[in-house]
């Protein structure tokens, strides 16, 4: 059964409103392709309405800036108690709204509290120093908020991607103005209308729908956003850092592509190493930056391996991702279901050899089967590319030096990992691998404590724990003269 849509308009200065211009847009079900919903379409008009009204909010005498540090912390606990008590339906929306398998979304949202509750923690956690500085002075610094955020999510995992970014730029002081992705705005709507229920004032957070190419310009464009924090493409990144210095000079978080390597050595436990590199591809179908799209096999394991992962993804079971039993949904949207096939097609023809799936699965619907493809080289496109979707490149090595070397050679360094029972083999891949991320005898871990954040193209900057909260703040040194000796 379908979940009840509640929210469809633009979240401006704590109340919900049309667009200036009256648009709207479809948004969809990628299980059958069936419009969920239409949703204002705010631009460059309602850009600017959001941004004054977070500007306002962030005036010196402001209700959210007057606020104490630990208020600030005991809103966003409230906020966690209501996304504790709204997970199920948090997960179904996402799941209605974005394909992925209600058993994925619902596992993100169940931890979703607890993670908002740590970062809640730190909001009167931000401290600054005194120096001992050369002089007759007194020298300290303060770290203060930078002032409004322009929080851009992508479609992948918008729910995980709003309390990262939001629920951080809160707790360091700041205020918002967020642009979901415009295939699936309506979890970053209902969250926004927790929040208000939680007690943040108006003009704190503000949500604008719409596309990237009209409010997600005007925002990265205005010259009253502070910071710009966004998730997607390495293209679009590229044109969010330019955009940033057009009309100010907005501090930029950047959490982009990857073409993340996983390596599993001879020594490794044959089982889990291939059930971990499964998972590590085809979770939310492959649609995930941290993807381990290529999978460095040593060449003692190479035929063994290879046949046990054709096999897993035989096994996986397509179907709508509301079934308990489905382990394998469909892509975001038809566009992207063709270019995922696109890149398919371009790894038959450069050599690689096709084991299993590379086809759309049904009629209905922008499913794609869980593919496999074996002696894939490191020049070919799919070896290079990111393809955010099913596809798992087998690659050949031979040493630990070589595939590391092979393993750096991407403009991508978001993830990487590395199965072994070596522990010296581990320490000198998570030593010498240029990547954000590493993981040893796992993939995916991940923890709302640690920060996370990419090498060379994959990003600029750190989200989660106090490095994402570091990443809102400003360095203020303050300097006063103070004699060192007190006269009488």
């Amino acid at each position: 059964m379908a979940p009840e849509i509640r929210y469809t308009k633009l979240f401006i200065n704590n109340e919900w409103v049309d667009s200036i211009s009256g648009k709207t847009f479809d948004t969809y079900n990628p299980a059958d392709g069936s419009v969920i919903a239409k949703v204002s379409e705010g631009d460059k008009a309602d850009i600017d309405l959001a941004v004054a009204a977070a500007k306002k909010a962030f005036a010196r005498n402001s209700e959210w800036r007057l606020m104490d540090a630990r208020q600030r912390g005991k809103i966003l606990n409230r906020f966690a108690d209501l996304v504790e008590k709204e997970a199920s339906y948090l997960a179904e929306l996402e799941s209605y709204n974005n394909g992925m398998l209600l058993h994925l979304s619902s596992r993100l949202t169940s931890n979703a509290a607890d993670e908002i509750r740590y970062t809640a923690s730190l909001a009167d956690k931000i401290e600054g120093s005194t120096i001992p500085a050369d002089g007759d002075v007194f020298c300290y610094t303060l770290k203060q908020p930078v002032g409004v955020c322009g929080l851009i999510l992508p479609w992948n995992v918008p729910i995980l991607m709003f309390l990262n970014k939001v629920v951080t730029a809160l707790a360091a002081g700041c205020t918002t103005v967020i642009k979901p992705a415009e295939q699936t705005p309506l979890t970053a709507l209902y969250l926004a209308s927790l929040l208000q229920k939680a007690g943040v004032p108006a003009g704190v957070v503000n949500i604008v729908n719409g596309y990237g190419e009209t409010a997600g310009v005007a925002l990265t464009h205005h010259p009253d956003v502070a910071k710009i924090s966004f998730t997607g493409s390495l293209e679009v990144g590229k044109l969010i850092q330019q955009a940033a210095g057009a009309n100010n000079l907005k501090r930029v978080t950047l959490e982009l592509g990857g073409k993340s390597p996983l390596v599993i050595m001879n020594d490794a436990n044959l089982a889990t190493a291939i059930r971990f590199a499964a998972h590590a591809v085809f979770t939310h179908q492959g649609q995930v930056c941290i993807a381990a799209s290529r999978l460095y096999v040593q060449s003692g394991i190479y035929d063994q391996f290879v046949k046990g992962a054709v096999e897993v993804a035989k096994t996986l079971k397509i179907g709508n991702p509301f079934d308990s039993q489905s382990q394998h949904g469909p892509q975001i949207d038809e566009g992207m279901m063709k270019k995922v096939l696109g890149y398919i097609e371009k790894g038959k023809q450069e050599g690689a050899k096709l084991l299993v799936g590379g086809k759309q699965a049904g009629s209905k619907g922008y499913y794609i089967e869980p593919t496999v493809f074996a002696d894939v080289q490191d020049d070919m496109t799919i070896a290079k590319e990111e393809i955010f979707g099913p596809v798992q490149s087998i690659l050949k090595f031979e040493t630990l030096d070589e595939v590391i070397d092979r393993a750096n050679a991407t403009n991508y360094g978001l993830a990487a990992g590395i199965f072994t029972t070596n522990m010296n083999t581990a320490i000198q891949f998570a030593n010498n691998v240029e990547a954000g991320v590493i993981w040893v005898n796992t993939y995916m871990a991940r923890s709302g404590q640690s920060p996370f954040g990419g090498f060379k193209e994959s990003g600029i900057g750190r989200e989660g724990g106090k490095h994402g909260v570091d990443e809102y703040l400003e360095v203020k040194t303050v300097t006063i003269s103070v004699p060192k000796k007190v006269s009488n």
